[in-house]
């Protein structure tokens, strides 16, 4: 997979590639990056990417000429770009977008910034809009580094144990099951005899209980969405 993000500040990036899974996978050549700073696209001697909005409003609006130049520049070296524009007003990241994204080759993340994006960037670049929650961040930098994340562990080959992937949370529509390892016990806490006794397939119904039991209890609507 290869993976271009288009921001104002490319160097928030660095630490978290340099680090862990992203940082092995990159080693291990399964994913590539690039990184494009709007700025570079930006108009006049000050490179401005920004300007007040129509009809008033606080903050300023991101303006759509360097936006579309710059992703015009990005996806002419290969086809098959999926374009995802980060925005608050996106459809909703989940899992089960994360295992959708995984599938594609390349991915190009535009993040924004300031009040947002002049409403022609979402009409004439055929992007789709992903909100990684209901809530607002400052830019579209760590939205962004939640997709990368979460996309890049279900390539093939990355996490070192391909069944790691397969039990976590959201993978299967529920809550992960509760997790236990030494020492047997802690204060006076003691880790559930059935994990100890090794035996396999009772392990695994106690997991699934714990897990449906969790579901219920935290996040009854993951339950609702699977019984649609």
């Amino acid at each position: 997979m290869h993976i271009a993000v288009l921001t104002l500040f490319p160097s928030m990036f660095d630490a978290v590639l340099g680090e862990s899974i992203l940082k092995l996978a990159i080693e291990k050549k399964l994913v590539s990056f690039e990184f494009h700073n709007l700025r570079d696209w930006g108009l006049g001697s000050r490179r401005t990417v920004d300007d007040r909005p129509y009809g008033g409003g606080p903050g300023m609006v991101l303006r759509p000429e360097p936006v579309f130049e710059a992703v015009e520049h990005i996806t002419s070296s290969a086809e098959g770009w999926h374009r995802i524009l980060l925005t608050p007003q996106g459809r909703k990241y989940s899992q089960e977008t994360a295992l959708e994204l995984a599938a594609e080759d390349r991915l190009l993340l535009i993040c924004g910034h300031y009040e947002g994006f002049d409403e022609r960037i979402r009409l004439g670049l055929n992007v789709d809009e992903i909100s990684t929650g209901d809530y607002v961040t400052t830019g579209g930098e760590i939205p962004a580094m939640v997709i990368i994340d979460t996309v890049v562990r279900q390539i093939p080959g990355v996490l070192g144990n391909e069944a790691s992937a397969d039990d976590e949370s959201f993978s299967h529509g529920s809550i992960e099951y509760p997790q236990y390892t030494r020492p047997s016990e802690f204060r006076e806490m003691e880790v559930p005899e059935i994990l100890l006794s090794g035996n396999h397939a009772e392990i695994a119904k106690w997991r699934n209980k714990k897990s449906l039991e969790r579901t219920q209890g935290r996040r009854p609507d993951l339950l609702e969405k699977n019984d649609e």
